[in-house]
């Protein structure tokens, strides 16, 4: 409820004016428009002009020289791998995995670790926009805590696994510490869990199944590798002459649920598969350029209206979680690799960083968009720098000219999370910089060793 003064302004806590917003829905550029913030959420949105004459506000932030868009969103990524950033570059994914990052974990694996990669890592995302993520990663628990401390939103993931790890030790632990884990965190308002089995190669028939049954029961999605190599298909027809797509769908796991990350091989077949059964894909450009393992055909996907977001990956295959690199490039590959120019606009390469994300994480009845009612997660980017200028187009800007070193607000909540002060130098309002230092000064050491 809004409450009243003599001359009947409404009593807000928040208004942001800035020279241009993007709401993404609908698709439109707002110039000199206000959001309106009270009690988390977004009451109005309206001409700058014309606030004065019906708001009051707790605090009002004017931006002349920024645009707004709605806080980005990662949709997939391994946060806690940030402190293996540079561990292992230029190395294919399999031998990625098996010679250096599974030995690295096998040694290092533990909350604090987790704690301590999840919160250099919401550091970094953070100050590039980013407001919320899905993460697939061990200890979800010590995860979660990072992220309340960076004051984020996160779906976190309840990792499954065949084999042994510091974690748990069979698939049944695996399934037994992510139902304890979902208990502990159902409560916490920015958090949500889905099921994270790692990918087809690394899970089997009875337990995707036995996960699938509990998905069901609890509601929850289901967030999974998929299709990310050649070599992966290639194993699955060998071991059961099936590729890894047919395979899941032969156990009844598709769905508006379930979230596949890469699916860099798909057939126009798969692409009316995943279409059918609402099914989601997080698109990861640099991560799969930098692991050699191929171009997703997502100009094909969106023209096949399968829903695709945009994830970095983690740090340690892609060395940056940069949602607006991601954005530029996932625009720039489709347009190369269709050899159609329009293949992917400035305004769907924005709504697959927001939009489309938060439709994926089951969240766009709350985020992803600037409409009344939503959640106020927000970001601010500066266009007035001279890489930004001259300004014709904001958007064309935001994605083919600006980088997240022109990032200068973001909320979560309307809550003030980070502020860029002066050059290279910004605000945290629940991360202190030393303690950023001292978690690369604990685990540089420790991890340098597997630096091959």
């Amino acid at each position: 409820m809004f409450s009243y003064n003599k001359h009947m302004l409404k009593h807000v806590d928040l208004i942001i004016s800035a020279s241009y917003i993007a709401p993404v829905v609908p698709a439109s550029l707002l110039h000199d428009y206000s959001v309106v913030i009270h009690n988390q959420t977004i009451v109005d949105l309206l001409p700058t002009t014309q606030v004065a004459g019906q708001y009051q506000a707790a605090q009002h932030t004017h931006l002349p020289q920024q645009i707004i868009i709605p806080g980005l969103i990662n949709l997939h990524t391994h946060a806690a791998m940030s402190l293996m950033r540079g561990l292992a570059d230029d190395v294919a994914l399999m031998p990625w995995l098996q010679t250096h990052i599974w030995p690295a974990e096998s040694a290092v694996m533990s909350p604090d670790f987790v704690h301590d990669g999840t919160l250099l890592a919401c550091a970094e995302m953070l100050k590039g926009g980013i407001t919320c993520f899905n993460d697939m990663y061990f200890y979800p628990e010590a995860a979660a805590n990072a992220v309340n401390q960076a004051g984020m939103r996160a779906t976190l993931g309840l990792v499954l696994l065949e084999f042994a790890t510091r974690y748990a030790s069979h698939a049944e632990e695996y399934l037994e510490k992510g139902l304890f884990a979902r208990d502990i965190l159902r409560s916490q308002t920015n958090i949500s869990t889905m099921f994270a089995p790692h990918a087809p190669y690394t899970v089997s028939d009875s337990t995707f199944t036995k996960m699938l049954t509990l998905a069901a029961q609890l509601d929850i999605g289901i967030h999974t590798h998929l299709h990310e190599t050649q070599a992966e298909i290639a194993q699955s027809l060998q071991q059961c002459q099936l590729r890894p797509l047919a395979r899941l769908a032969n156990l009844d796991l598709l769905g508006p649920n379930v979230t596949f990350a890469h699916g860099v091989y798909l057939t126009d077949l798969e692409w009316q598969i995943l279409q059918s059964n609402g099914c989601h894909i997080a698109h990861c450009p640099s991560s799969n350029l930098k692991l050699g393992s191929g171009i997703a055909p997502i100009a094909n996907l969106l023209a096949s209206g399968v829903n695709v977001g945009l994830g970095t990956d983690g740090a340690a295959s892609n060395n940056r979680l940069d949602m607006l690199s991601e954005m530029r490039l996932a625009a720039l590959l489709a347009k190369g690799n269709s050899g159609d120019a329009t293949a992917i606009s400035t305004q769907k390469a924005l709504e697959m960083a927001t939009i489309n994300g938060a439709r994926a994480l089951n969240l766009s009845d709350k985020i992803g968009s600037i409409e009344i009612g939503k959640l106020a997660d927000l970001t601010a980017v500066d266009l007035s720098q001279c890489e930004t200028a001259p300004l014709y187009d904001a958007i064309s800007h935001l994605v083919y000219a600006a980088g997240r070193e022109h990032v200068s607000h973001v909320w979560v909540n309307g809550d003030l999370k980070y502020q860029k002060m002066a050059e290279s130098v910004g605000v945290f309002s629940g991360i202190e910089p030393q303690e950023l230092k001292q978690i690369i000064a604990k685990w540089q050491p420790i991890l340098a060793q597997f630096k091959k």
